[in-house]
């Protein structure tokens, strides 16, 4: 304790006129108040500590710390500060680089909370953890145990928002969950009859290059009427599923990311579990229970675009009779295929709003984090349904589906 005898029960009371100084008159003059304690010191602060008040001089005070034996532990007691400004943090900074460099540890819980949230940025910690710092570049054994950590770490939040999800599902089916029916129809609206253009666009597009690919190699066979066979399994089956989820994907999955991302950014997710809401509740439930109503849907509305721009090339260009092409497609397409494509799409639509909204939860507080986390959930989205595709047009091989 003998770092801050000559601080024993010391009272620092800086009341110089402000006035004299120039400065603002109605500020109350700082007041720095050092108590000793069994462990360490209790530093007292009051008044405002604003710039251009008579803020104390850290040099005092630094000068007694600078001489403490290690171990010791500084706290704080704020509960007369009026004020503060950057003159507080400036005085706290170099207070506590002092404190690191002799082993004095500090403890800041006694501070207000935008003093320890703007301590805690500027913190050399947290310019090594890459926010701000540039940096140097790691070894390569660095970067693969980071690596793997953070792997590690990420499969375990997606574990944990899944399971989070599923008890919300649950707690649905069971009437118990707490969320808004308007934010269900809003959402709806949005991943449904708004993603109708692009939709139809896509798989205008997909079903008339499938059908001029196929027509290359059929027409040398004289088989141009198989134009209609390729073209309707092929979207009916897989293809319109896909196209519609990687649009989804793009489109709702990423606009769900930014969502919550900025509501991250806002701390307005903070003051929902404030208040006592489950985001997962809250938020991520009506966007999956829209996605998984509207995916199978959208789905058929893009098979049947698709089939409608192979039949545009087969009329068109391949001398095909409209019957001619309708009557072929109904002899290729049976109910099972369609029901393959159906459940493709009703997974497509859990995965991309998983990936949306686990994304926009994970969004740090920057500005820059809500684009990484849409770009994150854009990849994310689309390397699912890759997935999902394989294994499910495996199983469906293996069971003869």
């Amino acid at each position: 304790m003998a770092w801050f005898s000559h601080y024993e029960m010391v009272l620092i009371r800086h009341r110089q006129s402000v006035i004299e100084k120039g400065a603002c008159h109605s500020m109350i003059p700082s007041e720095l108040k050092i108590d000793k304690t069994p462990d360490g010191a209790l530093l007292t602060l009051a008044g405002d500590w604003r710039l251009g008040s008579a803020i104390p001089s850290p040099d005092g005070v630094i000068a007694g710390l600078g001489a403490a034996e290690k171990g010791q532990r500084l706290a704080f007691e704020t509960g007369n500060l009026q004020g503060w400004d950057s003159g507080l943090l400036v005085f706290l900074a170099k207070l506590f680089d002092i404190c690191r460099r002799n082993g004095i540890s500090v403890d800041e819980s006694g501070l207000p909370a935008g003093v320890r949230k703007l301590i805690d940025l500027a913190s050399p910690e947290k310019q090594r953890s890459g926010v701000t710092h540039g940096g140097e570049h790691p070894s390569f054994l660095v970067w693969v145990a980071d690596t793997a950590l953070a792997q590690v770490k990420g499969a375990k939040e997606v574990l944990a928002f899944i399971g989070e999800a599923t008890l919300a599902f649950v707690k649905m089916l069971r009437g118990k969950a707490d969320f808004r029916r308007m934010d269900l129809i809003v959402t709806i609206q949005e991943t449904g009859a708004q993603a109708l253009p692009i939709v139809t666009l896509i798989s205008l597009l997909v079903g008339m290059i499938l059908a001029f690919i196929a027509s290359i190699q059929l027409k040398m066979f004289g088989a141009q009427i198989y134009v209609a066979d390729v073209v309707g399994i092929g979207i009916v089956r897989v293809m319109g599923a896909i196209m519609t989820g990687i649009i989804m994907s793009g489109r709702t999955g990423a606009a769900f990311a930014a969502q919550l991302g900025t509501m991250q950014v806002n701390e307005e997710i903070d003051a929902l579990e404030t208040l006592g809401f489950s985001p997962v509740e809250f938020l991520v439930l009506p966007r999956m229970l829209a996605l998984m109503l509207m995916m199978p849907l959208l789905c058929v509305y893009s098979d049947l675009m698709g089939v409608l721009g192979g039949m545009i090339v087969g009329v068109g260009m391949l001398d095909l009779g409209f019957m001619e092409y309708v009557h072929q497609s109904r002899s290729a397409l049976n109910l099972t295929h369609f029901l393959v494509g159906l459940f493709h799409s009703f997974v497509f639509g859990i995965l991309v709003a998983v990936a949306g909204c686990l994304r926009g939860l994970q969004c740090e507080r920057s500005a820059s984090a809500v684009g990484y986390a849409a770009t994150s959930a854009v990849v994310t989205g689309i390397v699912c349904i890759v997935v999902a595709t394989a294994i499910i047009t495996l199983s469906c091989q293996v069971l003869g589906i």
